[in-house]
Order: structure tokens, then C-alpha cells, then sequence
């Protein structure tokens, strides 16, 4: 009767660990396909970039397409000055300020494409206080790539409105400005004369964190086989002699 016991009870463990390593080893499988995916998109990604710049024409003739997200740019155009907004509580080299985001009326064409200029530090005392920016004369050349709208921040409440703002969402800015925005944004990446910072984080699809949950999976999926043929068999079988 115990012997029997004893049969049962192995084979339950038997049976828990086989389900527990062959889940975890699916598991890590599973990451290391989502990493390869990863590292296709990138590849996409590295390639748009490596493809000659899109040009005023280009963006201001034709309707925007898929494949034009992370091309690099290179616009003619004026800045409408008054339509600019100050992202609040964006942080570059690790310190809080400002993303300096204005509409750019294209050369030559109806179309406004939404520009992310650069970085600004905060002042330190006055929340309220704008920074001083170099006033927007004429034409003006914008070197960037295409990219999507601004990052949206979790915001307590709605502040969509005025110079600072915690968050920007491109079709209602579109309506409340009245501009023919494109569904696009452009981040500028030129000449920092214009006292903005452009130190942009690069884009990252995450292939490294991906591998090093497969590790995890393929850790515990090994870990749990070693356990069980160190308690069940060795184990068993150096009490036994």
C-alpha cells in the first residue's frame, strides 16, 4: 500500500514537472520568435533610414504613406510661430524640460507638418515661465526623419490646451488650429543653433529585453528538469543503497 503511494505520488510529480519544463521551454521559444520579429522590424527600420531624403516636394504633393515613417527629411518651409507648443515634464540627458514642438507651413504647398524641434530646459522657480526661443524669420530648412506624433504622458487631467501642455494629440490639434496637418510628425535632427537640444533617444524595438526573457524561460524550464532528477531519482536512489 505505501508502495504504491509512493508509485502515485512520483508519477504526479513526474507529470507536474514534465507539464512545468515543457510550458517554460514553449515559453522561451516563444521569445525568441518575438525577438526575431524585433530584429526585422529594426532591420525595416535601419533601412528606411538608410534611403534618400524625402524632400518638400515629396511631402507636400502626394498623401502620406506607411513606408515614409522613419525616412529622413530634408524641408523648406516657415514656421507658423504662434501655433507652438511647449510639452511639459520631458526629460533629455536626465533633466526635466520641454519638447519644442511647432507646425512648419511647407514651400509651395498647402500642407503643415508638425515639427518636434528640440529640448529645452525648464526654468527652475517659475512653472509658468516660457523659454525665449530665436524669433522665426523667413524660409527656414528643416533636416529630420518622419516619426510619429509626440509621446503621450499619463496625465491626471486634461491640459490640452494653451502655450504648455502635458500632452499633444495631432487631430485635435488639427481642429483646434484649423491647419491641414499631415498625419505625421517630423523630428528634427539638424544644427543646434537655435540653442534646442536634439539628442533624440535612438529607436529601440526591444530584440535585447526579448532575449533575456527567453534566458529566463529556458533558465526555470531547466531548472525545474534539474530539480527533479536530483529529489526524485538521485536522491532516491542514494537513499536506497
Amino acid at each position: 500500500m505505501a508502495k504504491s503511494a509512493l508509485t502515485t505520488r512520483f508519477w504526479v510529480i513526474a507529470g507536474a514537472a514534465l507539464v512545468g519544463a515543457f510550458i517554460t521551454l514553449q515559453l522561451g521559444f516563444w521569445q525568441l520568435n518575438r525577438a526575431a520579429e524585433k530584429q526585422a522590424l529594426q532591420a525595416d527600420i535601419d533601412a528606411r533610414a538608410a534611403l534618400p531624403p524625402l524632400d518638400t516636394a515629396a511631402l507636400g504633393g502626394s498623401e502620406a504613406a506607411p513606408a515614409w515613417m522613419h525616412r529622413r527629411v530634408n524641408l523648406r518651409g516657415r514656421w507658423l510661430d504662434r501655433h507652438t507648443v511647449f510639452l511639459e515634464n520631458r526629460q533629455m540627458d536626465g533633466k526635466p524640460g520641454f519638447y519644442v514642438v511647432t507646425p512648419l507651413q511647407l514651400d509651395g504647398a498647402a500642407r503643415v507638418v508638425l515639427v518636434q524641434r528640440g529640448w529645452v530646459q525648464r526654468h527652475f522657480n517659475d512653472r509658468t515661465a516660457l523659454p525665449d526661443l530665436p524669433p522665426a524669420v523667413g524660409t527656414v530648412q528643416v533636416d529630420g526623419r518622419i516619426a510619429p506624433p509626440p509621446a503621450k504622458l499619463y496625465a491626471f487631467e486634461s491640459r490640452e490646451q494653451g502655450k504648455i501642455r502635458q500632452n499633444l494629440d495631432l487631430a485635435g490639434f488639427a481642429q483646434e488650429t484649423g491647419l491641414p496637418l499631415a498625419a505625421f510628425s517630423v523630428l528634427q535632427t539638424g544644427p543646434q543653433g537655435d540653442g534646442l537640444l536634439r539628442d533624440w533617444a535612438a529607436i529601440q524595438t526591444g530584440v535585447a529585453k526579448h532575449h533575456g526573457y527567453a534566458f529566463q524561460w529556458f533558465a526555470l524550464s531547466g531548472l525545474i528538469t534539474v530539480l527533479f532528477i536530483w529529489f526524485q531519482i538521485v536522491r532516491r536512489f542514494i537513499i536506497i543503497r
